[in-house]
């Protein structure tokens, strides 16, 4: 695997979106890779903004992805010492307004769908499957 050298600026601007940095806490401390259905359906956003808040997070080095079959997953890059440094910080920021554990619940409560350890259903959030590209 080839490494992506991290680039500061890029990583805290990336992280500089509300919904970027939901998605970066919720996969730091959830500890599971997520397909873009399962993040859509944790999130309640649609998977128009959130391909491209994953985009960017891709970009900034912080994500990678991958394909299989009709999925594709997405992960926190581990392989960085500075970035394990900035998860825990992600991971220690304060969730006064309880929405960071309202993602993290509803995350927990959709990979229950897995089937095999692998997302098999797509989007379940009534309101946003009309939203699905």
């Amino acid at each position: 695997m080839q490494m992506k050298t991290i680039q500061p600026v890029t990583v805290f601007q990336a992280l500089g979106d509300e919904t970027r940095l939901r998605v970066v806490r919720l996969m730091v401390v959830a500890g599971d890779e997520s397909c873009l259905c399962e993040l859509v359906d944790s999130l309640m956003e649609p998977s128009y903004k959130l391909s491209r808040h994953l985009k960017v997070l891709r970009q900034a080095g912080v994500l990678v992805s991958r394909k299989e079959g009709r999925w594709v997953y997405h992960r926190l890059v581990s392989e960085s010492p500075c970035l394990e440094l900035l998860y825990k910080m992600v991971r220690a920021l304060p969730d006064s307004q309880g929405v960071y554990g309202t993602d993290l619940k509803r995350f927990r409560e959709r990979l229950r769908l897995r089937e095999g350890g692998r997302c098999q259903v797509g989007v379940q959030s009534e309101a946003l499957k009309d939203e699905v590209v």
